[in-house]
């Protein structure tokens, strides 16, 4: 087995066995990282359609059918983690809660949070909802990895595209963003602060992309050295943040954002820009918050 000497990536569990999209991402990168993998499944009221076998259902019965769920779904999790990664080690956690706080409560000891994101109909939709995803990244206390998507890689060498916008939370994404492009075999990062036009225009357009070009630099300065083996590419680009970022993710490994900011992105805020790309991107979307909460 792999040292579990680190904080964990957790994953939640989809109860749909043919849903392994997050699962799979998330027994890869704990396999990439050496770190242990952690499996959440967390239901906080029965979902729509919930039925008993006989009569109305009772709290104690509907305990009884979650604790039978979920540790079925569990064990056909891990049992499928241990055929991909036999090497991680790999355990399970089943929870009663909304599964967004139960999410958000591990990642105050966890490395990364990692869910799925497909609308599946309202019976399947435990860790697949934006009902999950926009209350879990905006509360997180870790990074949160959203795959709506597979990676779509056509275009070589393989990248990550990271959203910059000279805040302190642009800076903890492009940490992430070398992180993650040098663990995936010294992938390019591609460095993009948006610039869209304000509303009511600016006196000189030249002097504010000269301002954006400065700000760009100064949050990649110095991380590159780092990381010798990510080739870097950064520029501004002319745009609507949302359309931009979701385009440049069409050939991505990964997209990575902030959660909040200001300057380029307008305020780049959960449920701006961090929420436009989660419903939109092509590829995994990382949400990175300023810093860890402890």
């Amino acid at each position: 087995m792999l040292t579990a000497g680190r904080e964990p990536i957790v994953v939640g569990v989809d109860p749909d066995p043919g849903r392994r999209m997050a699962l799979a991402w998330a027994a890869d990168e704990a396999e990439r990282r050496r770190l242990p993998l952690t499996l959440v499944y967390a239901q906080g009221e029965p979902v729509p359609g919930y039925r008993p076998e006989e009569g109305l259902p009772s709290w104690e019965q509907w305990r009884a059918d979650l604790h039978t769920a979920g540790n079925d779904a569990l064990k056909d999790a891990l049992a499928f983690v241990e055929s991909r990664h036999p090497r991680v080690d790999t355990s399970t956690l089943l929870a009663e809660g909304h599964p967004a706080w139960v999410l958000a409560e591990q990642s105050h000891q966890a490395t990364l949070i990692v869910l799925g994101s497909r609308h599946l109909g309202p019976a399947r939709e435990l860790f697949t909802t934006a009902a999950v995803a926009l209350p879990l990244t905006a509360h997180a206390a870790c990074p949160v990895v959203v795959l709506r998507e597979p990676e779509h890689v056509t275009q070589q060498p393989p990248h990550f595209v990271v959203g910059v916008d000279g805040s302190p939370h642009a800076a903890a994404a492009v940490d992430l963003a070398f992180e993650e492009a040098s663990l995936h075999g010294g992938a390019q990062l591609r460095a993009l602060y948006v610039w869209h036009t304000p509303v009511l225009g600016v006196l000189d357009e030249h002097a504010a992309l000269q301002e954006c070009r400065r700000l760009l630099s100064e949050t990649v300065a110095g991380r590159a050295g780092t990381r010798p083996d990510v080739e870097l590419r950064h520029e501004v680009v002319k745009g609507h943040p949302v359309k931009t970022l979701v385009d440049a993710s069409e050939h991505a490994l990964g997209l990575v954002v902030g959660t909040r900011g200001h300057g380029g992105f307008g305020g780049m805020l959960l449920g701006s820009v961090s929420q436009g790309v989660l419903h939109h991107a092509r590829c995994p979307v990382f949400v990175v918050p300023r810093h860890r909460e402890r």
